[in-house]
């Protein structure tokens, strides 16, 4: 076997080998476009854009599957620290109560309890098991709106938002989940609504970015600079008898596509260049680069929030989908973040950016000569980036605070709000 990956290490151009899970355009092509075969993953392959189950089963201890150092998989073995929406919300607990044991000023609260500086999730509990603890933040504020959402599930599904207490109670008596931590039942995240989002056109949109990170401890990070805005098909109301209209209120594009109002042609999105373009027209320059570092800041602080939980296997790498809600303030909020964000292409400009987005992730990922190694730093050069921009490296924020000598292009992504370059 030993030879084999000799072999092929000296032979790149040649025998780099990949196989998919997924059978999408602007991976294969991407693939294909670099002379790499496809082979079974019963073969002896490199490269592999697994599922995450196929990641499970891979880093499975009943698997006995051992990889090689020549070969790299798109997903973490416990991605999911950051991917399920409950266990999100307990790391980033979690975190803040690290840094507040540690004195950190990140960590400062106002006079109310708020989070000055870590404030970018909604109010969350997790249900069966917060129950009480969210009926009394409820009887604080009875008039609020919250979002109910599956632990487990993506693309929308399940997904409710409720204003009374009475509502959550019926619904659990019917869906047979009583809310008795005592008993295992599928969990569920509730949050408080944001029930004053940003709009255009007096439509609701979320950000979907994509964020790439190639290492968790030493944390390595890096944004896409084309995301764009899914926007909902119909204009927003917050009334009441409107809460339960999927179209107002949810901007997945596999809920507004089943909508008479949805435009094909378009696909609901916008481009983050063009929302930078008229949000700097609208609310001015300054308060749009504000924006655009608080975006940045709370991704770095998600990230660092399951840094030390993660399983940082050298072999790995991931680019998660996050969905960000900017609210009338100009505040960003981080509502999800996504293990397997979608590949498929609803427009030209789709399939455009999600070619150019899986091109520039093979250049950041895989060393200079093109083939896997888990030898390799994985610092890559920065004509390697494309469209992505660096958000942080703690290797090169090491080299920094080692001396002037050191390079500082990338000192502002070390310790506080990183570099945006966003246009």
């Amino acid at each position: 076997m030993e030879i084999l990956w000799i072999i092929l290490v000296k032979d790149v151009k040649m025998r780099i080998a990949f196989c998919t899970d997924l059978e999408k355009s602007v991976l294969v092509s991407n693939f294909e476009k670099r002379g790499w075969i496809q082979v079974s993953p019963d073969e002896d392959w490199n490269f592999y854009w697994a599922g995450t189950l196929t990641c499970r089963n891979i880093f499975s201890v009943d698997s006995g599957y051992r990889m090689n150092d020549f070969q790299a998989i798109n997903h973490f073995p416990n991605h999911y620290e950051l991917t399920r929406k409950d266990l999100l919300i307990k790391n980033i607990k979690r975190y803040r109560k690290e840094l507040e044991r540690e004195g950190s000023p990140l960590a400062e609260r106002s006079e109310t309890g708020r989070y000055l500086h870590l404030d970018f999730v909604p109010i969350t509990f997790i249900l069966p098991a917060d129950y009480n603890m969210f009926v009394e933040e409820y009887r604080k504020s009875p008039l609020s709106t919250w979002i109910m959402k599956p632990c487990g599930k993506s693309q929308g599904a399940g997904i409710f938002l409720i204003n009374r207490l009475s509502k959550l109670k019926k619904w659990s008596r019917e869906s047979k989940t009583p809310f008795n931590p005592a008993i295992a039942k599928e969990s569920y995240v509730i949050s408080r609504y944001i029930d004053n989002p940003l709009l255009i056109g007096g439509k609701k949109f979320d950000l979907r970015l994509y964020v790439l990170v190639t290492s968790f401890r030493p944390l390595k990070a890096y944004l896409f600079k084309q995301g764009f805005c899914r926007f909902c098909t119909v204009k927003y109301d917050a009334a009441v008898q409107e809460l339960d209209n999927t179209f107002a209120h949810l901007t997945n594009v596999s809920i507004q596509r089943q909508g008479g109002e949805y435009n094909s042609m378009h696909g609901g999105k916008l481009s983050v260049q063009n929302l930078r373009l008229y949000l700097e027209s609208t609310r001015g320059k300054s308060v749009t680069e504000r924006l655009f570092a608080n975006i940045s800041w709370l991704i770095v602080h998600s990230l660092r929030a399951v840094a030390s939980v993660m399983a940082s296997d050298r072999h790995c790498f991931e680019c998660y989908g996050y969905d960000i809600i900017i609210d009338s303030k100009l505040k960003p909020w981080l509502i999800e973040v996504n293990a397997s964000p979608s590949l498929t292409s609803t427009t030209v400009s789709d399939r455009i950016l999600k070619y150019k987005l899986i091109s520039n992730i093979l250049s950041i990922v895989l060393p200079p000569d093109g083939m896997p190694d888990v030898r390799w730093n994985k610092t890559p050069s920065p004509e390697a980036l494309g469209n992505f921009e660096l958000l942080l490296d703690e290797d090169l924020a090491a080299q920094d605070d080692a001396g002037p000598s050191s390079s500082s292009s990338h000192g502002s992504a070390r310790y506080g709000r990183p570099s945006n370059r966003w246009k």
